[in-house]
């Protein structure tokens, strides 16, 4: 085993929790940390300005890091996280878009599968599978905590994106009514596939924070109130 690795700079295992919570935003990551955690947080990463940290949370180690964004990214630190410094649970709190007129702005939705056309896994590992799926003991919990903090969330299978910007802005329908996809995101069809291969556990939290639908979009303060529920949850799952 190498460590520090070339994306993550710590060079012992004991800084890095077991479970990383990761949004797709390094900042955001600081924000998390800076706000939730029991004490001021350790800042253990800042290779190329994807900030990591570690603390406490109610007394539980934690630890919170930016992923970037798409696929390749996460797939990187997800694979490093994972194999080299021993995380065992990676849960994912991002943001996605709505591809249905019943998911709304600001829902909260955990993904049961995540579909992709992306060739990640065929290339990492040869495995030829465009669906990937969440630890099913790591959902489970976040669905208990959710019910126990009456937090209202939706199930769904998701679309993890390798494209933000298409052409064909209808296109999303397709994905919609041939696979069932609700939402679209762009991050945990690798997440998801890193745990597999590596018998690892991993889940992902989404806000929808635009519709595709209604061409609906949060403001910037709308999204942090929404976030915050979502993050919440996550913390109350460790």
């Amino acid at each position: 085993m190498n460590i520090p690795t070339p994306h993550i700079e710590v060079d012992s295992l004991d800084i890095i929790a077991k479970t990383v919570l990761m949004p797709g935003d390094p900042l955001r990551a600081k924000f998390i940390a800076e706000t939730y955690l029991d004490n001021p947080p350790q800042l253990f990463n800042t290779v190329r300005g994807m900030l990591g940290y570690s603390g406490t949370y109610r007394g539980k180690k934690v630890s919170i890091m930016g992923s970037g964004m798409g696929i390749p990214s996460i797939g990187i630190y997800s694979f490093e996280l994972f194999h080299f410094y021993n995380v065992d649970n990676i849960i994912r709190i991002g943001s996605c878009g709505s591809y249905h007129q019943d998911y709304k702005i600001s829902d909260i939705v955990l993904a049961t599968e995540a579909f992709s056309e992306s060739t990640y896994a065929q290339v990492q590992s040869g495995d030829t599978s465009h669906i990937f799926f969440p630890a099913k003991e790591l959902n489970q919990k976040i669905i208990a905590s959710a019910e126990k903090m009456a937090l209202p969330i939706k199930l769904s299978k998701i679309h993890s994106s390798d494209v933000f910007y298409r052409c064909d802005s209808n296109q999303f329908k397709e994905t919609r009514d041939i696979h069932g996809c609700n939402v679209i995101e762009m991050e945990a069809f690798a997440l998801f596939a890193n745990a597999k291969n590596l018998n690892k556990s991993a889940a992902c939290l989404l806000t929808i924070s635009d519709s595709l639908i209604t061409n609906e979009a949060t403001s910037a303060a709308e999204r942090q109130n929404s976030f915050n529920k979502m993050i919440e949850l996550a913390f109350d799952v460790i």
